[in-house]
């Protein structure tokens, strides 16, 4: 179950040495590999001129299926406490899980991920846009090269997020902020796969 979905970014400096938070990434990923109530977290992070990325980050994404352990998570002291000691605290964005779709490469290891954000325009109706979104989620998860695929809102914002975890190369054409995918923990997927979660 896909209650909600997280983001923070840590943009480093353009000198940065990448290698650390590969590094970092190694040996901390495992640890969330059987974390409580989460789904999945997708260790991604841009560098400086690569897939048209303008800096380096370090921006993981995560899935929640219960609002306990996102809170475990964030204020429990496991685990968001050592971003907070090596990078001070960073803004932490915040949508309602709303469908979740396993793609053709789910038992693959995915090496890529797309963020692709869109604003509802102002006055529409949330209901045209979510069945819009469960649309689109259908269709991205027939992609060939397609991991997992998820949509979230941020009724704030009125904002939809669309991830999606690709198995190595992003096709062409396809929309949205592009991430290396360092290490993927998926407590919450579990070893069968649904070819698909409809939109709650």
């Amino acid at each position: 179950m896909l209650t909600h979905a997280m983001q923070y970014t840590i943009t480093l400096p353009a000198d940065y040495d990448m290698a650390v938070i590969r590094r970092r990434v190694r040996d901390r990923g495992p640890l969330t590999d059987d974390f409580p109530g989460l789904v999945l977290k997708a260790y991604l992070v841009r560098e400086r001129g690569v897939d048209g990325s303008p800096v380096n980050a370090y921006a993981p994404f995560y899935l929640w299926g219960d609002s306990a352990g996102l809170g475990s998570f964030l204020w429990g002291g496991r685990g968001f406490g050592g971003i907070v000691t090596d990078f001070g605290r960073p803004t932490v964005r915040h949508w309602i899980g709303a469908g979740l779709a396993a793609g053709p490469s789910a038992r693959l290891t995915p090496r890529a991920a797309t963020l692709h954000r869109t604003v509802l325009p102002d006055g529409a109706d949330p209901a045209g846009a979510m069945a819009e979104a469960a649309a689109d989620l259908a269709a991205r998860a027939g992609t060939a090269g397609v991991h997992t695929t998820a949509v979230a809102l941020d009724p704030d914002r009125w904002e939809l997020v669309h991830a999606t975890l690709w198995e190595r190369e992003i096709p062409e054409g396809v929309l949205g902020d592009r991430f290396q995918l360092l290490h993927l923990s998926a407590p919450g997927l579990g070893e069968e796969r649904p070819s698909e979660l409809e939109l709650s």
